[in-house]
């Protein structure tokens, strides 16, 4: 039972990735999903979640208005959309279980992660 975040990469500052967060062992369809990241010598940062139904979504200020989150339950699937990426995004970014509302919860069911790297 795990979540596989896959995606990640190098990229120009200003450039855009899509991650995506697969289930296994598991039907995403009743849990709400969320994107964590923690860059070297940082504290872990929640920066989007969206509810079971995908009609809640939170982001972290850092990050609004420049990513995006999805998810597609039929495919077992959620998605990071990462526009207009800057330095300050680089990190590894993991998805997990979580609970979504005005704020996004502490990471449940997570998994390996996917590294981000903004740099020219």
């Amino acid at each position: 039972v795990q979540l596989q975040a896959s995606g990640g990469g190098l990229v120009q500052p200003g450039g855009s990735l899509r991650l995506s967060c697969a289930a296994s062992g598991f039907t995403l369809d009743y849990y709400a999903i969320g994107w964590f990241r923690q860059a070297p010598g940082k504290e872990r940062e929640g920066v989007s979640c969206i509810s079971s139904s995908g009609g809640s979504t939170y982001y972290a200020d850092s990050v609004k208005g420049r990513f995006t989150i999805s998810r597609d339950n039929a495919k077992n699937t959620a998605y990071l959309q990462m526009n207009s990426l800057k330095p300050g995004d680089t990190a590894v970014y993991y998805c997990a279980t979580t609970e979504c509302g005005l704020r996004i919860g502490p990471p449940w069911v997570g998994g390996q992660g996917t590294q981000v790297t903004v740099s020219s």
